[in-house]
Parts: C-alpha cells; sequence; structure tokens
C-alpha cells in the first residue's frame, strides 16, 4: 500500500519523467512517434526476408513474421526498458542531491517510458497479423499476461542495474555485451526444434531463461491461439518474484550511498 501511495503523490514527476523521455528521443526526428511503430516493423522485414528460408524446413512455423515480432515485442521492451534505466540514477544526479524524491521512481519511470513503446510495437504486430491474414482468436485477450510478466520482471532488472551502476560504471559498457548474447539464448529468432543437435547446457539455459517463458505464453495465445501451459505461468511469476525481490533488496541497500558516488 505504501508503494502505492508513493506512486499517487508523485504522479506528476513521473508523469514528467515519462514525457520528458519520449521527448528526448525523438527530439529532431521528422517521424517522431511513428518510428516506435516503423522500427519493428522494419526489423520484423528484414529478419522474416534473411530467416525464413533458414528456417523453413520446420513446418510448424506457419507465420514467420507473426511468429518473430512476438518473440521481438518481448524481448525488444526487456532490453530497451532496463538498458535506459540502468543509468536513470547516475543521470538524475543533480535532481536527487537537491530534492527529496524516492529514487527508486527513476528506474520504474524509465520502464514505464519503455511501456509506450511497447503499445506501440503492439500495434505493428496487429499490423502484421492483418496483412498476414493471421488467425485471430479470444485468446489474445490473455495476451496482457506475458506483457505483465515482462514489465514486472524488467522493473526488478532495472532496480537491480539502476543501483549496481552507481558503483560498478563498467556496466554500463559491457551490459550491451551481455543483452546480445542473452537475445541468442531466447527463441525470438529461431524455432525452438533448431535446439534438437545443441549441446544439453544450451538447451537447459534456454529453457530456464526467464524471457524464454514470456515468448512462449505470448505466442501460445497470439499466434497458436491457445491457452498456455501452467508450468510457464508458475515458472514466469516465479522470475518475476525473485526479480522484484534481489532488485529491490540491492536498491535499498544501496540507495542511501547513491549522493556520495553520483
Amino acid at each position: 500500500m505504501k508503494f502505492i501511495s508513493v506512486f499517487v503523490k508523485y504522479r506528476a514527476l513521473i508523469d514528467q519523467l515519462v514525457i520528458r523521455d519520449i521527448k528526448t528521443k525523438y527530439r529532431r526526428s521528422i517521424l517522431g512517434l511513428f518510428w516506435t511503430v516503423l522500427n519493428p516493423l522494419l526489423m520484423m522485414a528484414v529478419l522474416s526476408i534473411v530467416f525464413s528460408y533458414f528456417f523453413s524446413r520446420y513446418g510448424n512455423i506457419d507465420n514467420f513474421p507473426v511468429y518473430l515480432l512476438c518473440g521481438q515485442v518481448i524481448f525488444n521492451f526487456f532490453n530497451e526498458s532496463t538498458t535506459i534505466a540502468m543509468g536513470s540514477i547516475i543521470h538524475s544526479g543533480e535532481l536527487i542531491k537537491k530534492v527529496y524524491v524516492p529514487k527508486y521512481l527513476f528506474p520504474v519511470s524509465k520502464v514505464m517510458s519503455s511501456g509506450v513503446n511497447l503499445l506501440a510495437s503492439m500495434i505493428a504486430l496487429v499490423i502484421v497479423m492483418v496483412v498476414t491474414r493471421a488467425r485471430v482468436t479470444p485468446t489474445v485477450l490473455l495476451a496482457v499476461f506475458p506483457l505483465a510478466y515482462v514489465m514486472l520482471f524488467s522493473v526488478g532488472a532495472s532496480l537491480f542495474l539502476s543501483a549496481v551502476a552507481v558503483s560498478f560504471r563498467d556496466l554500463l559498457h559491457l551490459y550491451g555485451v551481455m543483452t546480445t548474447a542473452w537475445m541468442y539464448l531466447t527463441p525470438v529468432i529461431y524455432p525452438m526444434e533448431i535446439l534438437e543437435n545443441a549441446p544439453r547446457w544450451v538447451v537447459f539455459i534456454v529453457n530456464l531463461n526467464p524471457l524464454t517463458a514470456f515468448v512462449k505464453i505470448f505466442r501460445c495465445v497470439v499466434l497458436e491461439g491457445v491457452t498456455a501451459p501452467a508450468i510457464l505461468h508458475i515458472q514466469s511469476l516465479v522470475w518475476c518474484g525473485i526479480a522484484l525481490a534481489v532488485g529491490a533488496f540491492v536498491f535499498r541497500k544501496s540507495q542511501d550511498k547513491f549522493i556520495l558516488k553520483i
């Protein structure tokens, strides 16, 4: 309840932080917010052309563009939100030194601003589904669950990363390499069947990967028109709980020292 009351109290500040992020991102851009829809469409088109041929022998992928974009929606949101949230405390140093505000609002606001791009990516997904004449079933309404999972997981990861980055600035440069490896360990581009001949440890990591569960659920309800297995929801909730607990703990233990290091 205290968490909710703080959000209500500082709602105006959060709104301003989110608006500032969006304006900064698209400053001097001719197309502006339209890029949030156009960018995933262009990336989907390029990757579909390149990889649809290589994965054509896996006949269970009936609509590769939608399959691909479902994975991109989940991973790109996580990647973008955690990347910009990681430096949120460092870049807000002047404000933190002048006035008191709950410091966790800064990384959380970055996740919220990335949520605007997530909504735009969903518009791009709808466009692709219409163009490719994908089958739409009532289960698409259940897409709110994997989207909620990835947002909660991103909040936890953002709290952790933003706290650690204050003391370990090299993380700002290393994280891009880490997320690149993470992307290849998430079935965004390739079908799971391609791992049949992969080493067991690779298969284990891919299946343990939290984003894999989010992507699988998202594809089940959007592309396949079926409800996802309960085990995937349980796995997702566990990972969200771990991320939020660890992120909140590390952030709380570190926040009193922020002012000395920024």
